[in-house]
């Protein structure tokens, strides 16, 4: 069984009428599946109970090959935003990513409402698939380089109650195509103060 993804957001409460009516304009599953399609990216999924951390994802995936993922969904000092993404069990320095991206003050987590007006995904589903909901623009989308040796790299697509299954350069062709170019960055394995 194949899985993902690790959310970490704030603990804000979410307002239901506004996070309903942005879900109500993000895309479906099948919408990301038909944009695969129409780029020639070649993807599988499966379907799984709803996970929302990276333990509950390691207990039911077996052994799926591939870089599986969790997502940080950031906001700096000035509310520029990024998604970081890296392995499952990375380990990131909060403290001082925020220097080694160039982002102005401290990275907070960004709040649920947030998440969802701009990736259009509910907290537990954080996947740099969202970029697809992303159309102005606003996030910066993070690539760990130690995540890009993978072939094969394992994210939900924009649910999680699946995972989908690409290869790195088809994550980047479809990043991409939504006018996300990734950074594709050191971040993890690097204590505070450098490597």
């Amino acid at each position: 069984m194949r899985i993902i993804v690790d959310l970490i957001v704030s603990p804000e409460h979410t307002n239901k009428s506004t996070a309903s009516s942005i879900a109500s304009m993000a895309k479906t599953p099948d919408q990301l599946f038909a944009a695969f399609d129409a780029l020639g990216i070649a993807y599988t999924t499966v379907k799984h109970p709803p996970l929302f951390t990276v333990e509950q994802s390691r207990a039911l995936r077996g052994q799926i090959p591939g870089g599986h993922t969790k997502n940080l969904f950031l906001r700096d000092k000035k509310s520029a935003l990024y998604l970081v993404v890296a392995e499952e069990d990375a380990e990131i320095e909060l403290k001082s990513l925020h220097r080694l991206l160039g982002a102005t003050g401290r990275f907070s987590f960004g709040s649920a409402d947030l998440l969802r007006e701009v990736l259009g995904v509910a907290p537990g589903a954080v996947t740099p698939f969202g970029a697809i909901n992303d159309t102005e623009g606003r996030v910066t989308v993070v690539l760990d380089a130690a995540l890009t040796q993978h072939d094969i790299i394992n994210c939900h697509p924009l649910v999680n109650t699946m995972t989908a299954s690409v290869k790195r350069d088809d994550l980047v062709k479809f990043l991409q195509s939504t006018g996300h170019e990734p950074r594709i960055e050191r971040v993890s394995g690097i204590r505070a103060g450098g490597p």
